[in-house]
């Protein structure tokens, strides 16, 4: 998320804003309310088009909204915000504002405490590196940085070593992590030739779980900027979110199954969900996006999610184009991990 411009009064104002991810967008969801007022350019019919005419000729303003209703449409990438114009050249009627990643809007409202650090949240994770990449081989590895112009080298690693000698291995390995272990990344890609870049993987697993659960391996022929550009060439950028997400999204799964299984720590259907709710238990929050949807024309479970959030608890939306949604769906669509368990 990027901050144009600011202009507050204790908690009351205007704040221009670049959303630049999904992400962004699904913090604008629960940001933007009922009586808002929004400003965004948008395509309207020319006053001067003949109102019988088919082919309007449509032209760009900047219309403001009181907003009404707020729809997040994950597959469409975008946030639809619904509500009576105004201000803009037309000021009558209604509009629907489509807010995609990279266009600027600006919401003036009484701004809540959480509302203004779910903000700042989402503009320090865009501050953040994306992407890591490690390109790794025996004894040498080089680290960099994905930027919008390319990639910024961030560190290097030698150690020489011969054949045998697996302590100096593991010593090495623990340099290159200790180092990965100081930056604050949300993918990491490890490539290069032979097997050292598994190798690193297998020790992450071991040593450091957490950065493991980040990184993706893919193989390149060589290391350092050669290694950077054969990533970038073969798009691997491109599939590691979401080939990371789905297999976050299965272990979220496999647990789940496993606590049915044992009746220990889970919930699942909309009535145990709720139960678990009411006793601030639930750690991760699993829906279904086909759920989302059907639930949404009947009550306002977004409602729900923003309470889980804000007791603590994560919310992961589960695509059921995949094989993760698919299971959650065949579950009732909603289910949640606990901290503890509800059942006597």
């Amino acid at each position: 998320m990027q901050i144009v411009e600011e202009n507050l009064r204790g908690n009351e104002g205007e704040i221009k804003l670049i959303p630049e991810t999904l992400d962004d967008l699904w913090h604008l969801r629960f940001i933007i309310e009922k009586g808002d007022i929004v400003f965004a350019t948008t395509k309207r019919a020319s006053q001067s088009s003949d109102k019988l005419r088919s082919d309007k000729e449509m032209i760009t303003v900047r219309l403001g909204i009181e907003v009404e209703k707020v729809e997040f449409h994950k597959f469409a990438n975008r946030l639809r915000i619904s509500g009576r114009i105004v201000a803009g050249i037309d000021e009558s009627g209604y509009h629907t504002l489509n807010i995609t990643t990279g266009k600027e809007l600006s919401i003036i409202k009484k701004w809540k405490n959480e509302q203004l650090e779910r903000l700042r949240k989402a503009v320090e994770d865009s501050n953040r590196p994306e992407i890591v990449m490690l390109t790794i081989e025996e004894g040498y590895a080089v680290a960099g940085v994905l930027k919008q112009w390319g990639v910024e080298e961030i560190f290097e690693e030698r150690m020489g070593y011969g054949k045998g000698m697996g302590d100096s291995r593991k010593e090495f390995f623990g340099e290159v992590a200790a180092k990965l272990e100081n930056i604050d990344f949300r993918y990491l890609i490890i490539a290069g030739p032979g097997f050292a870049k598994n190798d690193f993987l297998d020790f992450l697993k071991d040593r450091h779980p957490e950065t493991a659960k980040k990184a993706i391996v893919v193989d390149t022929s060589s290391t350092g900027s050669r290694g950077f550009i054969e990533i970038l060439k073969r798009r691997v950028v491109d599939k590691i979110v979401g080939e990371i997400r789905l297999a976050e999204e299965a272990e979220y799964i496999d647990k789940l199954l496993e606590g049915i299984a044992k009746d220990d720590r889970v919930a699942y259907g909309l009535d145990e969900v709720r139960e678990a709710h009411n006793y601030r238990a639930i750690e991760v929050l699993l829906v279904a996006d086909e759920f989302l949807l059907e639930e949404r024309e009947k009550w306002d479970i977004d409602d729900l999610l923003k309470e889980v959030e804000e007791s603590g608890g994560k919310v992961v939306i589960m695509s059921t184009e995949f094989e993760p949604g698919k299971r959650l769906m065949s579950l009732g669509g909603i289910a949640a991990l606990l901290r503890f368990n509800i059942k006597g």
